[in-house]
């Protein structure tokens, strides 16, 4: 059994720090995090930076990141208004484990998608077409 530790344990349902793991494996979120490590950056050149994002949830994600204390927000009092995000004290602790993640993905890209492509013919079948030893097992709906 693993023990827990007192800041709570991921394993546990009902521990919120998995409320924290959702946050912080989201791809948006490391994205935004790896333009963040060089510097604050106004809002056009996140969008700009991170390649496909949405308005929609690059607002959304900032939000979240602020919230959590890991993005701060300044509002320059200028017409135009100009804002900026940086990371935070906080928010810089992760720019070491998600740029490892980043790297990752990309140094075994080519695996990934090999692995991806053998596996494509398996998973043709239709969603609806039922094991043989799953035909006797009670439905769970």
């Amino acid at each position: 059994m693993r023990k827990a530790s007192s800041n709570g344990s991921v394993m546990d349902a009902q521990c919120p720090s998995r409320l924290v793991l959702d946050r912080i494996a989201d791809k948006w979120t490391a994205l935004i995090i790896q333009v963040l490590a060089h510097g604050t950056k106004r809002y056009a050149v996140l969008q700009r930076e991170i390649g496909g994002i949405s308005q929609k949830m690059l607002t959304q994600t900032l939000r979240s990141l602020e919230r959590d204390g890991l993005v701060q927000r300044t509002v320059h009092p200028v017409v135009p208004p100009k804002v900026e995000y940086a990371l935070t004290r906080l928010g810089r602790t992760l720019i070491e484990p998600l740029q490892a993640l980043c790297r990752w993905s990309e140094k075994h890209l080519s695996e990934l998608q090999a692995n991806r492509a053998r596996a494509k013919p398996k998973s043709a079948k239709p969603d609806s077409v039922v094991a043989a030893g799953d035909r006797d097992r009670p439905s769970s709906r």
